[in-house]
């Protein structure tokens, strides 16, 4: 059995260009790797199967981690005899790629296991046909990423960068099509920042939250507690939420805030700190 790890990511900064003429939308976005990953489990089975420890998340062909095997199927031409066992941290629906990463572990694991030998930039346009954000996760480091997503340069410059984390999700997830639908009529609440931010020389800004906190009031005020709490640095919604995301000073800053926001905000979130994976 061959166990790997497969990290998600929050979105460093968002920008939304247009409507495409495939429908999906043109973006430029900075992604950066966390520590917190789910993990897959390879064990030689006789043919294609997966398991999840989470009920719920579906184990057929609609799920990421068995299209990625089938594009490795066909792209080699013959079967992939592995069961994939996979272990869920990461929660869905959260704007961390959870799902996304997945896909991305599986092509990277099987492309060593069967010896394939594709580069990454095979491995990343294979992931594109699967999801936008997959081919970010083949080169597990900071990338910007333009396109729908699928067009990936790393940032080399980013390297070493790794700043503590703190992540709040309440009970609900965001649809990220519904995201996309109303981000061109959707309008800013008043009194809540949505302008850029900056930490260690890096802008952060994230498009989707005007139409997301349209939506859910509840997050845009998440953010604003965040923003007034000591020790930190910046905060923001990752992806299309609604994980809410800060960067603190420390990683004592982060356990006060996470206690704090469960007793103020919601005693349900589900909450993580650690840092960017550098």
């Amino acid at each position: 059995m061959v166990s790997v790890s497969a990290p998600c990511k929050i979105n460093i900064s968002l920008q939304v260009l247009g409507k495409r003429d495939d429908g999906f939308h043109e973006i430029e976005t900075i992604m950066a790797p966390l520590e917190l990953c789910d993990t897959l489990e390879f064990s030689p089975a006789k043919k294609l199967s997966m398991s999840c420890d989470t009920p719920g998340v579906p184990v057929d062909e609609s799920n990421l981690v068995m299209k990625a095997g089938r594009l490795m199927e066909r792209e080699l031409g013959r079967p992939m005899p592995w069961h994939i066992h996979l272990i869920k941290h990461v929660p869905h629906g959260a704007g961390l790629g959870g799902g996304s990463s997945d896909a991305a572990c599986v092509l990277r694991t099987l492309n060593e296991l069967e010896k394939a030998g594709f580069s990454n930039e095979h491995l990343a346009e294979l992931a594109g046909e699967i999801g936008s954000d997959i081919g970010f996760f083949i080169y597990n480091q900071v990338c910007q990423c333009s396109g729908r997503g699928e067009k990936i340069t790393p940032l080399n410059d980013w390297e070493g960068w790794s700043p503590h984390i703190v992540l709040l999700k309440p009970s609900f997830g965001v649809s990220t099509p519904d995201a996309y639908k109303r981000w061109q009529n959707s309008k800013e609440l008043p009194h809540i920042p949505y302008t850029t931010q900056c930490v260690d020389g890096h802008i952060l800004l994230n498009d989707l939250e005007r139409p997301v906190f349209e939506k859910h009031l509840f997050l845009a005020e998440i953010k604003c507690w965040l923003l007034n709490q000591d020790g930190v640095r910046v905060a923001m919604m990752s992806g299309s939420g609604s994980t809410m995301f800060a960067i603190v000073d420390n990683a004592q800053t982060a356990e006060k805030i996470i206690a704090k926001a469960l007793d103020e905000l919601d005693p349900t979130f589900w909450s993580w700190h650690g840092k960017v994976k550098a």
